[in-house]
């Protein structure tokens, strides 16, 4: 019988092996393992910890003032699946064949059956059981099932933590560069082994830790099974000046197992989504929720990455990918997660500030585009430091959080200082002009979402969100004052005054001929990009065609107007954003992970019910089939938070703000119900929407006002 909340070999078309690390890698915020082949490491597979990089020097070809310095890459560490079997003469067992991969969505383990064969012709079957700790977030643990399928006798373990130092250098920029520049030591007894890997630049270190020696031997009889365990403890990132602290392993892999159990009981308990009507998309939901858990960094001074802690790829770099597509699902089902991703980017607040002033801006941080230790690390700066909108989406972000949660001591301590310092950013970035007599305040010289447009004048998206960053500040002081408390950091009357004065003055027109917002000054003059003429296998755009080619046309690589439509519904008209999505949807090619879940969450508020569908299917199972060609390099993580985006506030049409919760249903035809339960002020709510039917529950905390359909309901 299937089950939503296992994922299968079976499951899935694609055999190759890299794939399937990353399919069926395990991680806990802190450290992933990817689901290599225990026999045959490979420089691909391996430990990644989140936040653990080493930097390198960016070598331009004609440097320029301002330019990021500094490479950012994340350090593939020893894999701790890896494992030699060898017959008593010497001779090595290899895989002969994969017989059977399963991930449990419920317990966080992870199971790899094979047979493996020696050039004798002996046989074992191979079962090899995962699990990592989800409190205890430096601990994993691998139990080894060995049995032999035609001969009795001894056989030679060894396990090492072996590293691949291949070079991986690609031109593809969603890759990771190899690291060179680490220096292991490692030391080893009768009861285990340790390493210890530091990064010569960063100047960081980190260490694994396991209880296996380097060597052992067992005896096995044909048709008998002989199990093991091996115990491992991935540390802390600590200064390179510092000893290095010692590692604790686990009691036993049962202990640790109920660890994660809990954790996993209660992830689900507090924010689970139950489709009924097509099993295929239930289970990928689970699957990605499953993941963008196990990514999230849980300390305050880490994130998430692009490709979580499944793999290396684009350098394992924090991108506003969080706060726009992953964020929103913390917020309201986990928030402690949510606070300490927020907190991350308080911790990196003065190098935003330091930023904004290489940039020539005075006042204010301007957040790095791509980074890890909160400097920019990107080497092109017209679609890197030029979005600048992360900086309000960063601030969108602690809004809804403080909406969702009325955390006044998070804003208090960190929010606040946040929201005015990217407000002040936007209040001295940007220029006051004339158009047809009237005074505007408007950005030059940026690049927003769609990345195939690059170095404009007033994206729409950058001044809306822009505009909602200044708006902000004034109500979270008003919020303060309301509450009875001061306003922070000495804000005065006038500080808020001269905000909402170039708020209300943001450039945000509407094109008189087309009714639509144009994407920026110069967007709508352009001519439409070839795409009758543009073959399949030159997508992505990007990977094909120079940037200077794509940026003289009208083509999008991911949602951008419509993005600003998506995030503010109570200030653009649905009439207003059906239009835009009619004449932009034929202009974007989806190259960005990031898109559909947009488009299908707009789709199904606005009632168009095919196209939401039709998008969000693409959304549930992207990784699973492999939609965007590179699933191999790691997970699209915005993605994984993105397919929530679409169930949670398209299809259910969740909204929300300090005062009010809203759900409004828009259930696909092709579902029998959906069922989901999110952390709303307190609140542990459960919504189930049938054909025609919104039934709201309360399972924890005080009755509240719920707007259901367009009737307000008391939930209690």
């Amino acid at each position: 019988m299937f089950d939503p909340y296992k994922l299968q070999l079976d499951d899935l078309k694609d055999r190759d092996p890299k794939y399937l690390e990353t399919i069926f890698s395990i991680g806990n915020g802190h450290f992933g393992s990817r689901a290599t082949d225990p026999l045959k490491p490979t420089h691909d597979g391996g430990t990644v910890i989140n936040g653990f990089y080493e930097s390198s020097p960016i070598i331009y070809g004609e440097q320029a003032y301002g330019y990021a310095k500094n490479h950012q890459t994340i350090i593939n560490l020893p894999d701790l699946r890896s494992i030699q079997i060898a017959e008593g003469d010497g001779q090595f067992f290899a895989t002969e064949q994969l017989i059977s991969q399963t991930l449990n969505l419920k317990t966080g383990i992870m199971t790899t059956e094979s047979t493996l064969t020696s050039p004798s012709g002996h046989r074992i079957r191979l079962a090899l059981q995962a699990i990592l700790g989800q409190h205890r977030q430096q601990a994993a643990a691998f139990r080894y099932t060995l049995t032999a399928l035609n001969f009795s006798g001894p056989v030679r373990m060894a396990k090492q933590l072996w590293l691949d130092a291949a070079d991986t250098q690609s031109d593809d920029p969603r890759l990771a560069r190899s690291v060179q520049t680490l220096n292991f030591t490692h030391s080893a007894n009768e009861s285990g082994q340790q390493v210890v890997v530091t990064t010569d630049r960063s100047q960081l270190q980190a260490g694994i830790k396991i209880d296996a020696p380097a060597k052992w031997e067992l005896t096995l009889d044909e048709s008998i099974s002989n199990s093991f365990d091996v115990l491992a403890a991935v540390g802390p990132i600590v200064d390179a000046a510092v000893a290095y602290p010692e590692l604790a392993l686990p009691e036993s892999f049962d202990i640790l197992a109920e660890d994660a159990q809990t954790y996993w009981n209660k992830t689900w308990a507090n924010g689970n989504v139950e489709i009924t009507g097509d099993d295929a998309l239930a289970q990928g939901i689970h699957y990605n929720l499953f993941q963008l858990n196990s990514s999230a960094g849980r300390d305050g001074l880490t994130n998430i990455a692009a490709k979580g802690v499944s793999g290396t790829g684009y350098e394992g770099h924090y991108f506003w990918d969080t706060e726009m597509y992953m964020l929103p699902y913390f917020t309201l089902t986990n928030p402690t997660i949510a606070r300490s991703l927020l907190a991350y980017r308080y911790h990196v607040l003065p190098a935003a500030k330091k930023r904004a002033r290489e940039l020539g801006v005075d006042h204010g941080a301007l957040f790095a585009w791509r980074t890890i230790n909160g400097e920019e690390a990107s080497a092109y700066y017209p679609a890197g430091t030029a979005q600048y909108h992360i900086n309000g989406d960063i601030a969108y972000a602690i809004g809804q959080y403080f909406a969702a949660t009325g955390d006044f001591a998070f804003m208090r301590d960190m929010g606040f200082e946040i929201l005015l310092e990217t407000a002040k950013f936007w209040a001295n970035f940007g220029s006051w002009f004339t158009v047809h007599g009237e005074s505007h305040f408007g950005f030059f010289d940026v690049t927003r979402p769609d990345e195939y447009t690059a170095i404009v004048d007033n994206n729409f998206y950058t001044n809306k969100i822009a505009q909602h960053n200044l708006q902000l500040v004034v109500a979270v002081a008003r919020a303060f004052e309301k509450a009875g408390q001061a306003i922070p950091l000495g804000v005065t009357e006038s500080d808020l005054t001269e905000l909402a004065r170039i708020a209300k003055g943001i450039y945000l027109p509407v094109d008189d001929a087309l009714k639509i917002h144009p994407q920026d000054d110069s967007f709508l003059k352009k001519p439409r990009w070839p795409f009758a003429t543009t073959p399949k296998d030159k997508y992505p755009l990007l990977l094909h065609f120079h940037p200077l080619t794509i940026y003289r046309y009208q083509v999008n690589k991911q949602a951008d107007t419509l993005l600003a439509d998506y995030l503010f519904p109570d200030s653009i008209s649905d009439s207003q954003t059906q239009r835009d999505y009619a004449y932009y949807e034929p202009v974007t090619t989806h190259d960005s992970s990031l898109s559909r879940a947009i488009f299908s969450a707009v789709a199904a508020r606005l009632g168009m019910a095919g196209k939401a569908y039709a998008y969000f299917t693409d959304t549930a199972r992207m990784d699973l089939v492999d939609l965007q060609g590179n699933a191999a390099d790691g997970l699209h993580l915005a993605n994984l938070g993105g397919s929530w985006l679409s169930i949670i506030t398209g299809f259910a049409g969740v909204k929300y703000t300090g005062a009010q919760l809203s759900v409004t249903n828009h259930l696909p035809e092709q579902w029998e119900s959906l069922a989901f339960i999110i952390n709303y002020q307190g609140r542990v709510l459960k919504f189930t929407l049938t054909h025609g039917t919104t039934i709201a529950s309360l399972e924890f905390g005080e009755p509240i006002d719920v707007v259901i359909d367009g009737h307000q309901r008391v939930i209690s």
